[in-house]
């Protein structure tokens, strides 16, 4: 492994390649921070032009791009409340609640530390243990799918503030709109109206964007006085300053989020936007404050912003070892992986050792990377906070537009957007939290595929979902906690007084 690792460094020392990454990171910050333009349409756009690269550049420029584009996805979190990525939704509210306070700063500068901290342990991870996470990760079929795909949904009812009836009717929308369409495991359509645009289901990206980003510009139209407490400040201090206290602080939570985001990115179909969700409903669950989430409370940012960036570099665990993508990026990556003769599986660790340690160094390299470029992207996003709320919001708004209708290039999509926008507004006045409703969608239809998929092979037998180790596990995992309340009153009835 050293060996392999000192003629990495000898192919990584090319100042071309130094080029290429720079200008990869530049390219993904550009494109995560404006919202509906993902990490993964950042890598497709990048796709053409690495046609004319050679094999090591090319791998490294959606490396590159895939890292600083998750991240990027926080900035107009945190100071719009529009979230460029879906995995930065699962704490966007949290740091929109800092940015309201005053402190854009501990929200950004938390979000790129732990971030980069959480990419470069997935990254050890990968170069250390690939393997052996890849033959675990194969152990997964569709029984411990859908138990992983519980236990995410469970999150709903952490990731809620308030009334928790409240946050599971939300998620109940979400599973209803993820279940629009024919692309189900009966191939059957559903909920469509005769709408041909509704044959392929409602995308995420549109609703996500109305949902909060909409009904954050149709909030700011109704509302007449608008609270000094409430509105933006207009400065951001320096975002390094108090991080170091913090790592000290929150050393678990950092490494638990490293951990699970490397865990569910190496299961293949999960991904950084699960592993976001999954993260931040534990920070809740276990916090020794639960009752500051969702006010602006920092903890959740450390875990959830270390699970999504160790995500990225766990999905490359199956991507390389077996040929399976572990998201939606890796999926395209494998297509270009072939195209450059750096054919996916367990011999490309033998016929192009030194490609592919060149490659875990990258992914190194362009984590550390987000913490200088990472501040030049919070340095120049701030002016936007310069601007008045009354210019700055139509322009949001044609942001989304542009964001919805790049998805499919239809504007049946800034119709969707427009409409879940109105959905947000209402709900977030009558007390019911987004943040369940896009976990459901999010998580929906790999709900359904892996229920029918599982019911199939068991033959109808719902005992099937607990007899394989693994899945028993997670089974019982999950209605423990579904159960704790109920088993948390009872022990304090039956204890004597």
């Amino acid at each position: 492994m050293v060996g392999h690792l000192v003629e990495a460094l000898t192919l990584l020392a090319d100042p071309a390649l130094i080029a290429v990454i720079v200008m990869a990171a530049l390219f993904g910050l550009f494109v995560g921070a404006i919202p509906g333009l993902t990490a993964t349409m950042a890598v497709a756009l990048l796709v053409p032009v690495t046609f004319f690269m050679a094999p090591l550049p090319a791998v490294a420029a959606m490396v590159t791009v895939t890292a600083t584009a998750i991240f990027a996805g926080d900035v107009p979190g945190a100071l719009l409340r529009m979230p460029g990525t879906p995995a930065s939704a699962a704490y966007c509210d949290e740091a929109f609640e800092l940015t309201r306070r005053g402190e854009a700063e501990v929200a950004l500068g938390t979000s790129v530390v732990f971030s980069a901290i959480g990419g470069a342990f997935g990254t050890i991870v990968l170069m250390v243990a690939a393997p052996a996470l890849a033959e675990a990760a194969l152990l997964f079929s569709s029984f411990e799918y859908f138990w992983l795909v519980m236990l995410g949904l469970t999150c709903a009812v952490f990731v809620a503030p308030g009334n928790p009836l409240k946050g599971l009717v939300s998620l109940m929308l979400g599973l209803l709109i993820a279940s629009v369409g024919f692309e189900n495991p009966a191939a059957y359509p559903r909920f469509t109206f005769g709408v041909p645009e509704l044959m392929s289901g409602v995308q995420l990206i549109p609703v996500m964007i109305g949902m909060f980003a909409v009904s954050e510009v149709l909030r700011f139209a109704t509302t007449v006085d608008r609270p000094l407490e409430t509105a933006v400040q207009q400065k951001i201090g320096p975002i390094f300053r108090g991080q170091w206290r913090l790592a000290r602080q929150y050393p678990v939570q950092a490494a638990r989020g490293g951990v699970l985001g490397t865990l569910i990115g190496a299961l293949p179909g999960a991904g950084a936007d699960i592993a976001a969700w999954i993260a931040y409903g534990i920070a809740k669950r276990f916090s020794r404050t639960p009752g500051k989430f969702g006010t602006g409370h920092v903890e959740g940012i450390v875990e959830a912003g270390a699970a999504n960036n160790s995500a990225l570099a766990g999905a490359w665990i199956p991507a390389l070892v077996f040929g399976i993508p572990g998201d939606s990026i890796t999926a395209i990556v494998i297509g270009v992986l072939y195209l450059k003769g750096l054919n996916p599986g367990p011999t490309i660790f033998i016929e192009n050792p030194g490609s592919i340690y060149a490659v875990f160094l990258v992914f190194l390299l362009a984590n550390l990377l987000l913490l200088p470029l990472g501040w030049l992207l919070i340095k120049a996003a701030r002016n936007v906070l310069r601007v008045p709320r009354a210019l700055l919001m139509p322009i949001i708004l044609v942001f989304c537009m542009v964001g919805s209708f790049a998805i499919n290039n239809a504007m049946f999509d800034v119709g969707v957007m427009l409409a879940f926008g109105v959905i947000g507004w209402l709900m977030e006045r009558n007390g019911f939290p987004i943040a369940p409703t896009i976990l459901g969608l999010v998580l929906g239809a790999m709900l359904e595929q892996n229920f029918v998929t599982s019911m199939i092979k068991a033959g109808g037998n719902p005992l099937a979902f607990f007899e394989r180790p693994v899945s028993a596990v997670l089974g019982a995992a999950t209605i423990l906690i579904w159960t704790s309340p109920l088993l948390r009153m009872a022990w304090r009835r039956a204890r004597p007084s």
